[in-house]
């Protein structure tokens, strides 16, 4: 955002102060006992649509093949880690259980990921279709069963949320804690390879034999829609007058609910957010920057 721009005429620089940026959103988390996973998320997203328009162009390409190279190393290793710790003799020796046992937990686990899954996905879906007023954008039930079963991998998160709960680096793991440990590697390498391995099979069986690629009737009536919806949000025509009568927010975001929202936030976002933190359209004339070779070539 703005603390960037001081930096324009240093790409490692600009480099480093996102990537520390990234980092003291996560420790601001950490330090107040909130989500670091999902105060990294939203600061991805507020980077990419603010700080992404504030740098050069070669900071662009470099962070873009840079991060994607950190996330595929940092997936492999986690991998890798989960694969050595479940060779890992004494952690299976200190959890003291038998295989039926251990089994029998993880199975246990395993189901109440279906189950805690499938509570949340239909019902949000079915919630989701209720407020839509076309039938083809509402989320079909073989769409909804696609979602459900492609959340069902567990991966670097699970593990990591295990270690950070059941270890502690003073002492050694008790009985209970490596029996967690143990079934909740067990739960991740079975989701990773079975659900994993099946999804893409499944989706070809259940999505792409049913649906219409090359349906241009859909685009069509999509665009229709929003075109329908903007011209209910909008204040009026070209001229700033409008044939109906002048419809409330409250209205509109009860009959609209997301195009209401997502108009409401554009047009904040336009006039107060994006002035001040930059982005398209909005970011200042300055030599090697992204915007200044657009002006220029122009």
């Amino acid at each position: 955002m703005l603390p960037i721009s001081i930096f324009r005429h240093s790409t490692d620089r600009e480099i480093a102060i996102m990537m520390l940026l990234a980092y003291l959103s996560y420790l601001v988390a950490e330090l107040l006992s909130l989500s670091g996973i999902l105060t990294v998320f939203f600061c991805g997203i507020v980077m990419s649509h603010y700080t992404w328009h504030n740098v050069t162009e070669s900071s662009r390409i470099t962070t873009k093949h840079a991060f994607a190279t950190i996330s595929f190393m940092a997936e492999t290793f986690i991998f890798l880690y989960v694969g050595m710790d479940a060779l890992d003799i004494d952690k299976w020796r200190t959890s003291d259980t038998r295989i039926q046992t251990s089994l029998a937990f993880s199975s246990t686990i395993v189901a109440l990921v279906l189950v805690g899954r499938a509570a949340f996905v239909f019902p949000l879906a079915n919630i989701a279709n209720w407020l839509k007023r076309s039938s083809s954008t509402k989320v079909e039930l073989r769409q909804q069963f696609i979602i459900w079963w492609a959340g069902l991998m567990r991966g670097a998160v699970t593990i990591a949320l295990s270690y950070n709960q059941f270890t502690d680096s003073d002492s050694t793991p008790s009985r209970d804690c490596a029996l967690l440990i143990t079934s909740t590697i067990i739960v991740v390498l079975f989701s990773t390879m079975v659900f994993g391995s099946i999804t893409k099979p499944l989706i070809e069986a259940v999505i792409f034999p049913n649906s219409q690629p090359a349906n241009t009737d859909y685009l069509s009536e999509s665009t229709n829609l929003e075109d329908i919806r903007l011209l209910f949000l909008e204040d009026g025509g070209p001229h700033g007058e409008s044939s109906n009568p002048k419809r409330s927010s409250l209205s509109l975001l009860i009959r609209y609910p997301t195009s209401t929202v997502h108009y409401l936030w554009r047009k904040f976002d336009n006039r107060y957010m994006r002035p001040v933190f930059g982005g398209r359209g909005f970011v200042p004339f300055i030599p090697s920057s992204p915007t200044g070779a657009q002006d220029e070539a122009s």
